[in-house]
């Protein structure tokens, strides 16, 4: 079956199959949050982004194969409800950004930009993208087989940049750091897989950069 990232609240994953790296979507919680497990093909080793919500179901999924770790995309609460229990079943690493570990409810690893996050034999490049909140990140899986591959958490969506609360200055921050570390470093077929709805790739999105400035949201 042909992968979409279509996904409902309460439904199945939708799953995509690389070479070297399945990954696993799943729509959660009452904010439709979606949560990725991501699996090496050559070892089995597992990482979780954002253990959103709905604990039974992310565990459902994680199976008997074990959690490495989790790693939260940003301190906003919608994306950790489920961390703890979680990590109380799996033993998993808990890593985040050092500027919004504060947020977290319990003790994480930090991260910084440039940093690597290994899922087996595959590896998650850290970019860190200020603006939603201090310590957002994306998580960039650059697939040697085919098109990179990036989650975005709440910083990129089809249609626009992440939430502001239209302050000026987290905004001109965010759509800077969008712009330059992700559209200027990484070709349009870049399939990016956001915090909330429907996924993307940046060529899509690349012709609306100069509305989405004007308009500042």
């Amino acid at each position: 079956m042909t992968y979409s990232g279509d996904v409902t609240h309460g439904g199945a994953p939708a799953v995509r199959k690389l070479d070297g790296l399945t990954i696993s979507k799943l729509s959660v919680g009452p904010m439709d949050n979606n949560a990725y497990l991501l699996r090496c093909t050559n070892t089995g080793d597992q990482v979780l982004i954002d253990a959103a919500n709905e604990a039974p179901r992310l565990l459902e999924l994680i199976g008997d194969g074990g959690l490495t770790a989790v790693v939260t995309t940003h301190q906003h609460m919608d994306h950790w409800v489920a961390l703890e229990e979680v990590v109380a079943k799996t033993g998993a690493r808990v890593l985040v950004h050092a500027d919004d570990a504060a947020g977290l409810p319990i003790e994480a690893e930090r991260l910084a930009d440039g940093d690597t996050v290994p899922v087996g034999d595959c590896a998650l490049e850290v970019i860190h993208i200020k603006g939603h909140t201090p310590g957002s990140i994306a998580l960039l899986y650059r697939d040697p087989a085919g098109t990179p591959h990036l989650f975005t958490g709440d910083s990129l969506f089809p249609g626009g940049v992440g939430n502001t609360d239209k302050d000026p200055e987290r905004f001109a921050a965010l759509i800077g750091d969008v712009e330059q570390k992700l559209f200027d470093q990484l070709p349009d077929d870049t399939w990016f897989y956001p915090g909330h709805g429907k996924d993307s790739t940046l060529g899509a999105e690349r012709p609306a950069l100069p509305q989405w400035k004007a308009r500042g949201w």
